[in-house]
């Protein structure tokens, strides 16, 4: 499978994951979600055996694109709103992961 042909199957992927979270009333951003983790090389593994490099490449363009859409939907009055919520409830998130990944790591170590 070239890279073309890859290509058009990630993109043939979302579109059809999109319908059919629309037709679902989900955002559309679940449906990328879901498409990119049922074509994943460890689930259905319809990229499988292919150069790397080329999914790379699609990954980052990936990245790319789902900040883009996150940056579409992002309010910055309901963020306001929300600051407590979202900034504190965010702080604790970060740093209970860092606490269990640290102590997972001393026990896996030792």
């Amino acid at each position: 499978m070239t890279g073309l042909e890859l290509t058009l199957l990630y993109l043939m992927a979302a579109v059809l994951g999109v319908a059919v979270c629309r037709l679902l009333r989900l955002p559309a951003i679940l449906g990328y979600l879901l498409v990119g983790v049922l074509i994943a090389p460890q689930t259905l593994g319809l990229a499988w055996g292919q150069d790397s490099g080329d999914i790379k490449h699609l990954a980052e363009y990936g990245v790319v694109f789902l900040m883009f859409v996150i940056g579409l939907e992002f309010n910055l009055n309901k963020l306001r709103a929300m600051r407590r919520l979202v900034f504190g409830l965010g702080l604790c998130q970060v740093l209970l992961t860092m606490a269990l990944g640290s102590a997972g790591l001393l026990v896996l170590s030792a």
